[in-house]
């Protein structure tokens, strides 16, 4: 797949992944890593950082797509 067969909105898309993930390792995963000393503490620490992602995402996906699902019904 050629990047001139990627549509503007799929790009955008890409990017702001990218960017999401990039944010999300330097400003919550590294600093929750590194603010603890054993090993198990660190392993702790980014289990539940990871987790929190994932429950946000959880939350925003069931959001928009309840938003998507009842669309017709207040538009």
């Amino acid at each position: 797949m050629n990047l001139s067969d990627l549509s503007v909105t799929e790009i955008a898309l890409g990017v702001g992944g990218i960017v999401a993930v990039a944010a999300y390792v330097a400003l919550i995963f590294i600093p929750a890593w590194t603010s603890y000393g054993r090993w198990w503490e660190r392993a702790a620490a980014g289990f539940m950082s990871l987790f929190i992602l994932v429950s946000l995402v959880a939350v925003g996906a069931g959001i928009g797509a309840a938003l998507v699902w009842t669309y017709d019904q207040w538009a």
